[in-house]
C-alpha cells in the first residue's frame, strides 16, 4: 500500500488545490503500479507553519511562496 506524504507551507493552497494534489499524485502512482493500486494509495498533506520551513539558511513564509506562485 503506497503512502505519499506531502508537506506544504500553511495558507498557500486552498482546499480545491489540495484535492487536486491528492488526485494527481494518486494518478501518478497508478500510472506506475497499475489501477489495482488506486484504492490502497494513501496521500497525506501536512501543513507547516509559516516561517517553520527554510531553504538555503533562510526561513520561508506564506507570502514568499504566494509570490513565487504568482511568478
Amino acid at each position: 500500500m503506497p503512502l505519499i506524504q506531502v508537506k506544504l507551507i500553511e495558507g498557500v493552497f486552498d482546499a480545491a488545490e489540495k484535492e487536486a494534489i491528492i488526485e494527481k499524485l494518486t494518478d501518478a502512482m497508478v500510472s506506475v503500479e497499475g489501477e489495482s493500486m488506486r484504492p490502497v494509495t494513501w496521500v497525506t498533506i501536512e501543513e507547516v507553519a509559516s516561517g517553520g520551513w527554510g531553504i538555503g539558511g533562510k526561513a520561508l513564509h506564506t507570502g514568499d511562496i504566494v509570490s513565487m506562485r504568482a511568478g
